[in-house]
Order: C-alpha cells, then sequence, then structure tokens
C-alpha cells in the first residue's frame, strides 16, 4: 500500500505479536527509569522548566512511532540540541521569561516543519554535506561546552556564557561563593553516576546477578542518584542552607500549546532552526542505521525525516522543544529487547504517568544531581582523539575539525557548525578542483595501465596517456588542460593524447567547452586528442553535442586498444 510507505506503523503494525509485545513494554520499562531524570535535566541545560524535558519526550516519542522506520529509535531531548536551543532562544529572549519558552516552541515547530519538507522531497542527502569529522568535531566541542555549563551547579555559584572563554570567566569570577554543600552533593553524584557507567556492572555479575538484571539495576543508577540526594535534600531541609532545588513541576499531561509565528521571532530563528533540523538528523540517522544494521533491517533515510519533523512539531504544540534521536537512550532501548517503535509508545505512556503521579516526588531535587546526570552523560561524546586521527590520515579533515572545535568553543555553536559544514564544502571543492593526475603506461605482459612513477611499465614517445581520477567539472577543467599543455610542449615527440576517463562519472557543459578547446589546441600543435574506457553514461551525453563529430582522434573503448592501434612499437621502460 502506498500510504503505508508513509505511515510505517500500517506496516509493522499488522505483523505484531504477543511476544514482541511483552519485549517492547521490558524496554519501555527500563527506557522510562532512565528518561525520567535525563528529561528534567536536559529542559534545565535548554534554560526550559524541568517539565518541559518530560512534555518533550511524550507526544513527540508517539508520533515518531507513527512515522518512523527506525525499530530502536528513542526521539526525545538530547544534549547537543538542548544546547543549541539554549544558544538560539537566549539570541531572542530572557531565559525563564514567557517569551523563551515560546520561542522555543517556535523553534520545534519550524525544526519539524523543515524535517518534514526535506522528507516529502526527498532531500535527506542534503545531510552528507555535513562530514563525518565535522560531525565528530562538533560534539566534542558540544561534549565541552555542556560539561563546563554545569560547573557552576555542582558549585553552587551563578554561571552563564554561551562560550567556553565565557564560561571560564564565569567559574573564576564566582568561584569563592561556592556552596560546600551543593558542591558535596554534585561531585558525590558524578563520583557515583560514573562509577555506575563503569564499575556497578561487574561488581554485581560477581555477586551472581544475572546479566539482564545487572544491566537494568545499571540503568536504574541515575534514579538512585535522584532518590537519595533528594531524601538528603528533604531530611536536612538542605534547600534552606544554599542548595538551589529544581522546586514545583506541575502534575500534568502536556499542554497544548501555541508557538509565536511572527515574522521577527521566525526570521531570527532561522538559521538555528536549519541547524538544529540537520544536526538533529545526522546523530539520529546515524544511530538508527547502526542499530537497524545489527538485526538486518532497513532504514528509509527520507521517512526518517517526516517521522521526526512530526516529532519535532508534536513537542512544539505540547510544551516541549527540538528532539531528535538520542544515542544513550536508543542503545538501551536496542539492548533493552525493542522489537518495534510501539516500544517508544509505551516509554511515552510511561512517561505520561510519572508527569501525573510523580512530578511532586522531585521538588526537593537538587539541580546538582541533574547537573551531574548531564556531566557523565555528554563527557561519553567528547573524543579529542578525532584531531590525532584526522592529523595521521587527512591534513584538510584536520583543518575542518579542528576549526569546528576551536569556533564551537570559543565563538558559538550556531557559528561552530556553520564554519564546518563551509570549510568542509570549500575544501572539498578545492580538492575536486585539483584532482590527481595519473601519466600511465602499459605494464609489461599485461593488459593494465599503471601511473610511470609508482611502477616499472612501458611507454610510447609518441603517446601521452592521462588519466584523471575525478568527474570533470566547472571547478577543475581547467587544471586538467593546464596540465596536459604543460606536459606537451615539454616533449616534441608526442602525437598523441589519451585521456583515460576509467574514473570520469560526470562532464558537465563547463568541462566539455575546455575539451573543445583543448582539442583545438593540440590540433593546431599537431596532436591528436583520444578518450578511452569513456562510460556509458557520459558517452550519451557527450553524444548530444558536437564534440565526438570534431574530435581530432577516437574514442577507444579500453586503453589497451588505444595502445596497440596508436604504438609504434617503440617502447621502453619508465622510471
Amino acid at each position: 500500500m502506498r500510504i503505508a510507505r508513509y505511515i510505517p506503523i500500517l506496516e509493522w503494525g499488522r505483523h505484531y505479536t504477543r511476544g514482541a509485545l511483552g519485549n517492547d513494554m521490558m524496554a519501555a520499562v527500563i527506557v522510562t527509569i532512565m528518561l525520567i531524570p535525563q528529561s528534567l535535566a536536559y529542559a534545565l541545560l535548554a534554560g526550559l522548566p524541568p517539565e518541559a524535558g518530560l512534555y518533550a519526550s511524550i507526544v513527540p516519542i508517539m508520533l515518531y512511532a507513527v512515522f518512523g522506520t527506525s525499530r530502536a529509535l528513542a526521539v526525545g531531548p538530547v544534549a547537543v540540541v538542548s544546547l543549541m536551543t539554549a544558544a538560539a532562544v537566549g539570541q531572542v529572549a530572557a531565559q525563564g521569561t514567557a517569551g523563551y519558552a515560546i520561542a522555543a516552541l517556535t523553534l520545534a515547530v519550524m525544526s519539524g516543519a523543515m524535517l518534514l519538507a526535506m522528507g516529502l522531497f526527498r532531500l535527506g542527502f542534503l545531510a552528507n554535506f555535513l562530514s563525518h569529522p565535522v560531525i565528530a568535531g562538533f560534539i566534542t566541542a558540544s561534549g565541552i561546552l555542556i560539561a563546563t555549563s554545569q560547573i557552576s551547579h555542582i558549585l553552587g555559584i551563578s554561571g552563564g556564557g554561551h562560550t567556553l572563554p565565557e564560561m571560564l570567566e564565569g567559574l573564576v569570577t564566582h568561584i569563592t561563593q561556592t556552596n560546600p554543600i551543593t558542591l558535596a552533593l554534585g561531585a558525590g553524584a558524578t563520583v557515583f553516576l560514573f562509577w555506575v557507567r563503569k564499575g556497578l556492572k561487574p561488581a554485581l555479575r560477581q555477586f551472581g546477578v544475572s546479566p539482564r538484571t545487572a544491566d537494568i539495576i545499571q540503568k536504574a543508577g541515575p534514579v538512585a542518584a535522584v532518590v537519595v540526594t533528594t531524601v538528603l535534600v528533604w531530611g536536612f531541609d538542605l534547600a534552606g542552607q544554599g542548595v538551589a532545588i529544581v522546586g514545583a513541576v506541575p502534575q500534568s499531561l502536556p499542554p497544548l500549546t501555541m508557538p509565536d509565528f511572527s515574522l521577527d521571532l521566525l526570521r531570527a530563528l532561522l538559521l538555528p532552526a536549519i541547524l538544529i533540523s540537520v544536526i538533529g538528523f545526522v546523530e539520529s540517522i546515524s544511530v538508527a542505521q547502526t542499530l537497524a544494521a545489527k538485526k538486518r533491517q532497513r532504514i528509509d533515510p527520507d521517512q526518517e525525516l517526516i517521522g521526526l519533523g512530526f516529532a519535532n512539531i508534536g513537542a512544539g504544540f505540547t510544551g516541549g522543544y527540538p528532539v531528535t534521536g538520542g544515542f544513550a537512550r536508543s542503545v538501551v532501548n536496542f539492548d533493552a529487547g525493542a522489537e518495534t517503535p510501539a516500544a517508544g509508545a509505551f516509554t511515552a505512556v510511561g512517561l505520561a504517568i510519572a508527569a501525573l503521579a510523580l512530578t511532586p516526588l522531585v521538588f526537593f531535587l537538587p539541580k546538582a544531581t541533574l547537573a551531574a546526570t548531564i556531566i557523565v552523560a555528554v563527557l561519553s561524546l567528547v573524543d579529542l582523539s578525532i584531531l590525532r586521527r584526522t592529523w595521521a590520515y587527512s591534513r584538510t579533515d584536520f583543518a575542518a575539525v579542528a576549526a569546528t572545535i576551536a569556533l564551537t568553543l570559543g565563538v558559538g555553536v550556531e557559528i561552530g557548525v556553520t564554519a564546518g559544514v563551509i570549510l568542509s564544502i570549500a575544501l572539498h571543492l578545492y580538492k575536486t578542483s585539483r584532482p590527481h593526475i595519473a601519466e600511465v603506461g602499459l605494464v609489461p605482459g599485461t593488459q593494465h595501465f599503471r601511473n610511470i612513477h609508482r611502477h616499472a611499465v612501458e611507454t610510447d614517445p609518441a603517446i601521452l596517456t592521462i588519466r584523471i581520477d575525478e568527474s570533470l567539472y566547472f571547478a577543475n577543467a581547467r587544471f586538467l588542460e593546464d596540465h596536459i599543455l604543460n606536459r606537451v610542449v615539454q616533449d616534441c615527440p608526442i602525437k598523441h593524447v589519451i585521456l583515460m576517463c576509467s574514473a570520469v562519472n560526470e562532464i558537465d557543459m563547463s568541462a566539455l567547452e575546455t575539451l573543445e578547446a583543448l582539442n583545438e589546441r593540440l590540433r593546431d600543435m599537431g596532436i591528436t586528442l583520444h578518450l578511452s574506457e569513456v562510460k556509458g553514461p557520459v558517452t550519451d551525453r557527450l553524444k548530444r553535442s558536437h564534440f565526438l563529430e570534431q574530435l581530432t582522434g577516437q574514442v577507444f573503448l579500453a586503453q589497451y586498444d588505444a595502445w596497440r592501434s596508436l604504438s609504434a612499437g617503440k617502447t621502453m621502460a619508465a622510471r
């Protein structure tokens, strides 16, 4: 059915089994336990009331379950998008005001509309303009910014700023105002959560606990930190001694909210919405495809755009803010045995119950505990080894990564990722404008042709064979022309130039005009131009022009055919 293509639940829902129901519900319980403190924490990171994190984790998950294609992706607030939301909304409204919350709603709807449009027009390929090294650099820098921004909550002091220098300056300025009790709670929670992540499961296994039970207990570790620190604050009245707490959280399901579609606000949020859409989609699709591959399942990137689009639109109309597929919760969902997107819907039900019944219990929850939760979660995103790896492999990729990290930390999130995208595209254009060009000769005893500077090959002084390892387009065609002309003027015996096109997948109009000019100039020199190993689609395109009719030489099916036809039989070994 054609409609099932856009509403995947109609496909997998027909084959839903009782066994899948049991596995999905178990996964939902585990993910719900994990998401309650995470949702509260990420909302505070975005500069919003804690309940916004819960609201952003209910309706969006349900909508993704209907329109998404991943069986394990868990949609909701994530650290990087929360940071980008705070940076974007903070430019148009003051934190804590109604305008700030409305701007966050608007940002979610704008992001959702963009994702939905990209999916309907099948524009998922646009995300490819963000190279993996740039994404890795941006996420690393964002992780550092997020962790740094939470140190003030651990210390119980005022903080602020959107760049690393601003944050560090604020910490240094207010360090003398550190609240010892807050520091003890925050540092203790941080150490405990790190131990839970690395040491709890092995410890439980030593006591004979089954792997599955140990895994569930490990996932519930943040809840234990929340419970213990909340009881301590309540029991010893630590809020009266300066410990910042979450306070009253409304006991309600997600409300119906209305974003602000005024032209000025839309214009101010346009670029952030684009960046959040692209970054969120790239993060989500990479997680979804990784998990799907483990079960030989298929992910449709364009349908994922539609699913994420509806999820964000749903968040904007129900008191949330921009969401995407989170790596940590999706892995937990997968490991817990989720078989269909229904696991996400069950998670939403669990969070709805928490929003109705459990919110009074977090009144005394210290913000330092939420900060510890964020720090432990985001430090796993920091991967400075990407600098070493890109330096060793590609200096241009290293430049893109280093610039992205430096600008994100020093100037801001939006400028950092924008610069990374622009630099990636610019470096790609630079590299393809100066493609690898090899002069090739015949490997003795074979029909293969290789670079004369890498292999002992046979050459003919009257024949120059050039292999270009790139498609020909406006940016590199003149480079090829200059290379060939510079080569032939240095070598008078050359009578034939063969352009070996085995790696050429496209010749655009500018490149065609350059080839026509090259053909004329070589003819004036008494040199014929030939082509070999031209691919079918390229040949079809060339036949639409007069180039092949005006070509002074021939078009050979294989380079060896050209060699046999044009060689004078006098060969020598090239060094």
